[in-house]
């Protein structure tokens, strides 16, 4: 069964690695994005820099009526050469109010996630969890881009 109605029902946790409890992961990473990224029809590039940490780069790559498409990243290495580590592409539905990851690089390993099986996009969405909640931890919060140099 796709969908577990019990849970709702009875209050009861939601298994992990189900289909609904992945559609709860969406819902939280759509809460978290909307603290470090309020509005996103600002800007198509935005950056947030908080004092002591990495600065976190985040890219519209496509807006369409009720969903974005976004890379979410930080940049290391030279000005020249820099490294995108992790590179996020993420899929915003306004109407639903959910955010999936729908690619996750990881160049240095050579990753590139794009499976679409139910555990891979449980990995990917959790690992995305993981990091909105330490990035609101952190204090990020996304400010439009005069420009980026690369």
């Amino acid at each position: 069964m796709l969908l577990e109605f019990d849970s709702v029902q009875t209050g009861c946790s939601i298994d992990a690695r189900s289909f609904s409890g992945l559609m709860d992961l969406y819902e939280q990473n759509y809460l978290r994005l909307r603290i470090i990224a309020p509005d996103l029809t600002i800007a198509d590039q935005m950056i947030s820099s908080v004092a002591g940490h990495t600065d976190l780069f985040l890219s519209v790559r496509e807006r369409c009526k009720y969903t974005t498409m976004l890379n979410m990243t930080y940049r290391f290495g030279k000005p020249g050469n820099p490294v995108f580590e992790p590179d996020l592409h993420l899929k915003v539905y306004h109407d639903a109010r959910v955010v999936e990851v729908e690619q996750f690089h990881k160049r240095k390993q050579g990753w590139v996630f794009n499976d679409y099986s139910l555990q891979h996009k449980w990995v990917m969405n959790r690992f995305l969890f993981k990091w909105l909640g330490f990035c609101v931890y952190q204090g990020h919060y996304f400010q439009p881009m005069k420009h980026l140099k690369y």
